[in-house]
C-alpha cells in the first residue's frame, strides 16, 4: 500500500495568495511615490540652480568692486578667478550667463 501525503495544519508559513497581496500592496505604494520623488528632484534642481545664480551675483559684485565695471560675460568672472567653470552650469544642464549685471539661465 502506498502512503498518500497528508496535509499538516500545524505548519506555519505564508500562502501564495498572501504573498501576492503583499507584493501588490508594495507595488501600489511604489507607484504612488514615484511622481512625488520626481517632483522633489525637480525642486532640488531648481533650488541648486538658484543657489548658483546667487554665487554668480556675488562674484559680479566682487568683480565690480575689483575693477570698477560690470563683467560683460561670465567668462570674465572665470578668468578673474571668482568662479570656476563648473559653476557656470546648473545641475539640470542649463548654462548660466550674465545680463544687465545679473546672472540668468540661458
Amino acid at each position: 500500500m502506498e502512503k498518500t501525503p497528508t496535509l499538516r495544519k500545524d505548519k506555519r508559513g505564508f500562502t501564495l495568495l498572501e504573498m501576492i497581496i503583499v507584493v501588490s500592496v508594495m507595488a501600489i505604494l511604489f507607484l504612488l511615490s514615484v511622481p512625488n520623488i520626481q517632483k522633489v528632484m525637480t525642486i532640488v534642481d531648481e533650488k541648486g540652480c538658484q543657489a548658483q545664480r546667487k554665487v554668480i551675483d556675488s562674484a559680479i559684485l566682487q568683480y565690480r568692486l575689483d575693477t570698477g565695471q560690470l563683467p560683460q560675460r561670465i567668462s570674465d568672472l572665470v578668468s578673474a578667478g571668482l568662479i570656476s567653470e563648473q559653476q557656470t552650469v546648473c545641475s539640470s544642464g542649463k548654462q548660466l550667463d550674465i545680463r544687465d549685471g545679473q546672472a540668468y539661465e540661458r
